[in-house]
């Protein structure tokens, strides 16, 4: 009887944390980002005070100030900027040292996810070596004869339970299309091979 209850209670435990940790991860992700985004640009600080003269804060302005200004930036953007003075644009930005190569990134790899031109949607496998090593990626860059590297490829390598990844140039012939959806081939590499298969 003993044992039994020491038992249920171990089983208990384990089914209970497999419930809660993931959930509680991912609720605690997503509030550290959006309480260091609304403390990182909130103006009410600098703008209100109270009865003492202490800056007063206002939770989920700094948060508003973002939508507002991404939706405002979106529709002048839309409306009103025409293709040749968002061409120029990026090319002023290209030109200033090591803020090109930050902007251009980011910009590109922002792209890759919410963009027209999305990147991250052809899941591959790769066979890494000749003894049947196998690797999930995505195919970025189909042609890379510009570089002079003909029947190559670029494929993007996601790391485990990370946001970083590795480019890889690899030979066309070694990599081969997945019969699985983007989103689930990056939830099967980021959660390291146990998540994506539902």
């Amino acid at each position: 009887m003993k044992h039994r209850t020491i038992r249920l209670f171990f089983n208990y435990l384990i089914k209970g944390t497999l419930v809660v940790v993931p959930l509680a991860g991912a609720l605690f992700l997503i509030v550290w980002v959006v309480v260091s985004i609304d403390s990182a640009l909130n103006l009410s600080s600098w703008l209100w005070e109270d009865e003492s003269g202490a800056p007063l804060y206002v939770p989920g302005l700094g948060i508003l100030t973002v939508l507002i200004l991404l939706v405002a930036v979106g529709m002048v953007f839309t409306n009103v900027v025409t293709e040749p003075i968002y061409n120029w644009f990026n090319n002023v930005l290209s030109r200033i040292p090591l803020f090109s190569t930050l902007y251009s990134s980011i910009k590109d790899f922002t792209e890759a996810f919410v963009g027209d031109a999305k990147k991250f949607n052809e899941p591959v496998v790769v066979e890494v070596n000749e003894t049947g090593l196998k690797k999930i990626g995505f195919l970025t860059q189909r042609d890379l004869t510009k570089i002079g590297l003909d029947g190559e490829v670029i494929v993007y390598f996601p790391y485990s339970y990370s946001f970083a990844g590795q480019v890889v140039v690899v030979k066309s012939e070694r990599v081969k299309p997945l019969n699985m959806s983007a989103t689930d081939a990056m939830k099967l590499v980021v959660s390291g091979g146990v998540s994506g298969l539902e």
